[in-house]
């Protein structure tokens, strides 16, 4: 039998079990045997791949495919933010061409904050595990779970586990792990359907509203995919508040 000291940095620690953390350190000792790839040690603890952004064994930059061997050290990182580790090989894959979310079936009301946002933001509650794996892989979407072992499905290479039960604390999570400020274009989307929202004449849908917005409200948005009509209301200003709210408390450091 072998056995391999592991550390785990930062919020890694969150996805070991209590029993392995006893000292909430990070460190312990696990022992293995035969031919173990270090992608397979650490999601057999409870930490997906998609969470790790460097791995150093023994002091060297490896990346999942290492076989882990007697004695190893080996550290796991997650994402950095604050200090450039650009020129140190990381195992993450390049970073997609576009922030896009797919998100898994408990994360509904996430999916519409953050298509509130303006984040193309793709959910529906029949989708299957096996699904929502192939979608993140195939439209190289961002899968967003509550799940950790569908993190750990080879055919994901993006993902994230959301910590925060609460939606609204799972926006404030999201927006922070991403980076999002600068990416924000609220009312952009639609919550419905998460089609892409544009203006429309008044004289266009006036037949489909009710007596008091025609009365009250001249300018329109809509979506032509789902053709649901939008214009800025009480609602509109509740939903404003909403997030002028959230953006305040990203700014703030986590608790």
């Amino acid at each position: 039998m072998a056995t391999v000291h592991l550390r785990f940095y930062a919020e890694l620690q969150d996805c070991l079990p209590a029993a392995r953390n006893r000292l909430g350190t990070g460190g312990l000792d696990h022992a293995f045997s035969g031919q173990v790839s270090v992608k397979d040690m650490v999601e057999s603890l409870g930490v997906p791949h998609t969470e790790v952004d460097l791995i150093l064994a023994n002091g060297d930059s490896v990346d999942f495919s290492y076989r882990v061997r007697d004695g190893d050290r080996i550290s796991f990182y997650p994402r950095f933010q604050s200090i450039d580790v650009g020129p140190i090989l990381r195992v993450r894959p390049r970073p997609l061409p576009e922030l896009r979310f797919v998100l898994d079936v408990h994360l509904g009301k996430l999916a519409s904050f953050l298509r509130l946002l303006g984040f193309d933001s793709l959910y529906r509650r029949d989708f299957e595990d096996a699904s929502l794996a192939r979608l993140s892989n195939a439209e190289r979407r961002i899968l967003l779970t509550r799940d950790r072992g569908l993190l750990k499905r080879s055919q994901v290479t993006h993902g994230y586990w959301i910590r925060a039960t609460s939606p609204r604390l799972q926006l404030i999570e999201v927006v922070r792990r991403f980076g999002l400020w600068d990416r924000l274009e609220p009312f952009s989307r639609c919550l419905r359907c998460n089609g892409a929202i544009e203006s429309i004449r008044s004289e266009e849908v006036v037949s489909r509203l009710l007596p008091r917005t025609r009365e009250h409200y001249r300018k329109f948005r809509w979506c032509p995919k789902c053709e649901r009509v939008y214009w800025k209301g009480s609602h509109h200003d509740r939903m404003q508040g909403f997030l002028e709210e959230v953006l305040a408390q990203t700014s703030q450091e986590p608790r």
